[in-house]
């Protein structure tokens, strides 16, 4: 393995104390009596499993949730010993890989819960289990038991796994009151038909659907847990006290005054219309500093944010510092975030790169050397 880069071109810094302090906000919206699922997938929203995991454990989280079989490890390496569900549905393969985690799968196919029965009757599947309905919802893995064919399915899968189906999930796929009440109002009708077609007793299933979007809702669901990734990392809801977790930054590696006409990057993309002062910034679309970003990007340094110019190269993008005084080599640059302030907000890099937060974190943390304030 390579040894870290002791100066890195460009670091993600990742603040573990608004981590903490998100999460104790979210759990506090949590109504009475209802769980929470604290979402770890994609490395922690490119936050790193291994460091997220003891904040959520200080705080009494009993459930993960994650995708992978290598999110799973991990968290089981730092040590949660809680309930870890597969938020999606998994291969054969995965399923048998994962058994010494412990990962509670979702089920919604004949042919799936075929294989988790075989590891249930060799004695290597200790762990509850999903049913994954779709409910007219996001019609990728969860099984529509609005047609004959899904509840002959339905029942198949219930008749294989018995009492072994711990939770009925389902996912939302719009949040708008209206479309939230109305698919809250089908999953509650499709969960009440597998209860009257089965053995399973209520009070002994965990009925869920609910997400970070649906937590900080008006909106009020049936669900016995809250499955919530976005609001741990700051996404939403600055107005209550969220705040970004994750600042993305690199350096100022050159200086140069160039003269007005002058082309700028590949294929000569811009060109100066006066003398301009440029800097030269150690980040590019390696780093996840998006090819295709939109023509009024900017960049901040000394906190005062600056026009990117040009196309973006693989390690460098190029920025226009004219009008900001004593810029010098090795100066930090913030792309989000960053001690000196947000002159870039959450709302400008989602419109200047074309995404969502989610996606640029997820993107960011994996790409480069994260370091973690507490």
């Amino acid at each position: 393995m390579t040894a870290p880069d002791p100066c890195p071109s460009s670091w993600c810094t990742i603040h573990l104390d608004r981590i903490a302090s998100n999460l104790a906000l979210a759990l506090d919206l949590v109504p009475e009596g209802r769980r929470f699922c604290a979402v770890l997938k994609a490395d922690a929203y490119g936050h790193g499993i291994a460091q997220v995991v003891p904040v959520v454990q200080e705080q009494g989280v009993t459930c993960i949730g994650i995708t992978s079989n290598a999110e799973a490890h991990a968290v089981r390496k730092a040590g949660f010993d809680g309930d870890l569900i597969r938020l999606r549905a998994a291969t054969p393969q995965e399923i048998e890989a994962a058994l010494p985690d412990r990962v509670q799968e979702y089920v919604s196919s004949p042919a799936i819960a075929r294989e988790l029965h075989k590891h249930i009757t060799s004695g290597r599947l200790g762990t509850n289990l999903h049913l994954a309905l779709n409910a007219g919802g996001m019609s990728r893995d969860g099984l529509e038991i609005a047609t004959a064919a899904g509840r002959d399915d339905c029942r198949a899968i219930l008749d294989l796994l018995g009492e072994r189906i711990g939770g009925i999930s389902s996912h939302f796929p719009s949040n708008l009151p209206q479309d939230l009440r109305d698919s809250n109002d089908l999953f509650q009708k499709h969960v009440d038909w597998v209860f009257d077609n089965s053995h399973l007793q209520r009070d002994t299933v965990c009925v869920h659907a609910g997400s970070s979007l649906t937590l900080i809702s008006d909106t009020k669901i049936d669900t016995d847990m809250y499955r919530c990734g976005a609001i741990l990392y700051g996404i939403l809801k600055p107005e209550l006290g969220f705040r970004p977790t994750l600042d993305l930054e690199a350096r100022v590696v050159s200086l140069q005054d160039y003269p007005e006409g002058s082309s700028i990057g590949y294929d000569r993309a811009a060109h100066l219309s006066g003398d301009r002062r440029l800097a030269c910034i150690s980040i590019g679309y390696e780093n996840g500093f998006r090819r295709l970003v939109q023509e009024d990007c900017v960049v901040s340094i000394r906190n005062k944010p600056v026009p990117v110019l040009g196309k973006v190269s693989m390690n460098a993008i190029v920025a226009d510092v004219t009008a900001v005084d004593g810029v010098s080599l090795g100066d930090t640059v913030s792309i989000f975030g960053g001690a000196g302030g947000d002159p870039v907000t959450q709302q400008r890099v989602e419109q200047q790169f074309g995404t969502i937060l989610a996606d640029l974190y997820t993107d960011w943390g994996q790409r480069n050397p994260r370091f973690y304030r507490r």
